[in-house]
């Protein structure tokens, strides 16, 4: 569990509906017809930019906002190190035997095993990255474009509820319900764009960033275990992916 992302969306929220009702009913800012318009609306619009599947997936790959484990790459150093030194003492069907929990790092050992050459490792492992990468850059973008519509919408039901209420300036009860529909379709707009789905996009785009960092880790460690480097000489060359105060820490510790 993200307890950043957890911890934003609902203190977000907490702080609005906390000054809602301390300026009067919460009542007053719950209006059907403007969820309907911002809601629904940008759902219809936001389909008419994807595919059905890419669309729904997108609400899949949202999850990673909330639930999502990356890999250290610490461990996924030390490991690889480990394995380059069975692979020096053992050849690479020793590591085999090895148990590994990361499946990109996996689908890297089987091809060493099986006998592939450098080029068709790399290339084999780039395109899986490339195309993981792509699959949760429409998942960002699925929500970015939430983003972008769900104010136009409010806007749209702010106008709406402008037609409605001068129309009907002879009858001073309906000025209210259209005036109602014409604040809250922006409000709703505003606070899904601005506390829901950006923030959604960009933790989304976060996380691609570092699955793509450790996968290139993985990568490069996999074709050194290839070329047969020396482990001491891999751990050195794979600690560049770390940050620069855990690379010193790392050197004072050794």
């Amino acid at each position: 569990m993200d307890l950043a992302t957890l911890i934003g969306l609902i203190g977000g929220f907490a702080f609005v509906i906390m000054a809602m009702v301390l300026g009067g009913s919460i009542g007053m800012f719950i209006d059907v017809v403007s969820i309907l318009i911002v809601v629904g609306g940008s759902t219809c619009v936001v389909l008419m930019k994807f595919t059905m599947g890419q669309f729904f997936s997108a609400f899949k790959i949202a999850g990673k906002a909330f639930m999502f484990k990356t890999d250290d790459p610490e461990e996924l150093i030390a490991k690889i190190v480990e394995m380059a030194d069975a692979a020096r003492k053992g050849g690479f069907l020793a590591l085999e035997e090895m148990e590994i929990t990361s499946s990109f790092m996996q689908k890297g050992i089987d091809l060493l095993v099986d006998g592939h050459d450098a080029e068709v490792v790399r290339a084999a492992m780039q395109k899986d990255i490339a195309l993981t990468d792509e699959r949760h850059v429409q998942g960002s973008d699925a929500f970015r474009a939430y983003g972008d519509v769900a104010p136009a919408m409010g806007m749209i039901g702010t106008l709406v509820g402008l037609v409605a209420m001068l129309s009907n300036m002879d009858d001073p009860k309906s000025i209210g319900p259209a005036m109602a529909v014409a604040l809250l379709t922006t409000l709703y707009g505003a606070v899904l764009a601005n506390m829901v789905f950006f923030p959604i996009a960009d933790k989304l785009s976060l996380r691609r960033e570092q699955e793509k960092l450790n996968r290139r880790l993985i990568m490069d460690g996999v074709l050194a275990i290839q070329d047969g480097q020396n482990p001491r000489v891999i751990d050195s060359y794979l600690k560049n992916y770390l940050n620069e105060k855990k690379r010193v820490l790392d050197i004072d510790n050794e």
